[in-house]
């Protein structure tokens, strides 16, 4: 039993990396709050839904479809909403006020859309059945989506890492006053992170439908809570941070539901909460964000 709760806590974490990994990205890089990040998420599982209920799309090609789509989405945005954020004295505490409304909004018109009842997709979308590991079945979501997830922060990575884009994006990270006086476009590389940050919050959606059990207009917000959970956890604004967070939430997440159950609804906001009393800087520190 403890084996089992253990990896399947591994593969539920790497999902969540990948729930938060767009947050955080955004965070470190456009220093704002987006608090829509989890309606991003259930818009990007809604699409996956649809395009499977009516089309027949595959989950493995909706993810390339909804990541490209919600990136594209997410540019214009950028443009209407930050910019005039960051024009003001105190940008992080006026994004979670925006954010926070525009979180409202897409909830508000998500339900008018598609009504209140939850949502899924059959698990025979995924063409696979439970994978045995170490003994021990697993469903076929939770493998899909650690794969996924795993490539999502394989990309991340080589982004920030090896592209000259995610050299700038470090840079910005780092010190945007000194990116500016480099003759950096500090708006264009924040531009370009907030998209990317969208779109893998609407991939990781593709995936919630099989991990979460199903969905509905109203999941943002949880969604939110934990996804800033993981990323608080892992180190706020280190976006490769995101996996250690990630990893921690969901093999805690799997213990309470192995053995203290009724009270696992509770384990982000006292995660949360704990690691903003003990150690605000999170598990890694924030050194580790100017690597």
């Amino acid at each position: 039993m403890l084996g089992y709760t253990i990896l399947a806590g591994l593969l539920f974490g790497l999902y969540f990396s990948l729930v938060g990994l767009g947050l955080n990205l955004v965070f470190g890089v456009v220093r704002i709050v987006n608090l829509a990040h989890g309606d991003f998420l259930m818009l990007g599982a809604f699409s996956a839904y649809w395009l499977f209920s009516l089309f027949a799309v595959s989950p493995f090609i909706s993810v390339v479809l909804v990541f490209v789509g919600f990136s594209i989405i997410a540019w214009p945005l950028y443009y209407l909403l930050v910019p005039r954020l960051m024009a003001t004295k105190d940008p992080e505490m006026l994004s979670l006020i925006l954010f926070f409304g525009f979180s409202q909004v897409i909830e508000a018109l998500a339900t008018i859309a598609f009504g209140t009842s939850d949502r899924s997709i059959p698990g025979r979308a995924l063409h696979m059945g439970p994978c045995r590991l170490f003994g021990q079945n697993y469903p076929a979501s939770w493998i899909v989506g650690a794969v996924v997830s795993a490539a999502a922060v394989l990309f991340i990575y080589l982004y920030l890492y090896h592209t000259t884009k995610g050299y700038l994006s470090r840079a910005v990270m780092a010190h945007r006053e000194e990116a500016v006086a480099s003759g950096i476009n500090v708006n264009r590389v924040c531009a370009i992170a907030f998209s990317i940050g969208v779109g893998l919050a609407a991939a990781a959606g593709v995936f919630a439908p099989f991990i979460f059990g199903s969905i509905n207009p109203a999941m943002g917000v949880n969604i939110t809570i934990t996804s800033l959970t993981v990323i608080v956890v892992g180190s706020l604004g280190n976006p490769l941070g995101t996996v250690l967070g990630g990893l921690t939430y969901g093999i805690s997440l799997m213990f309470m539901q192995t053995y203290f159950s009724s009270w696992a609804n509770l384990l982000a906001y006292v995660m949360l909460i704990l690691i903003l009393l003990i150690r605000p800087s999170g598990l890694l520190g924030r050194s580790v964000r100017y690597a």
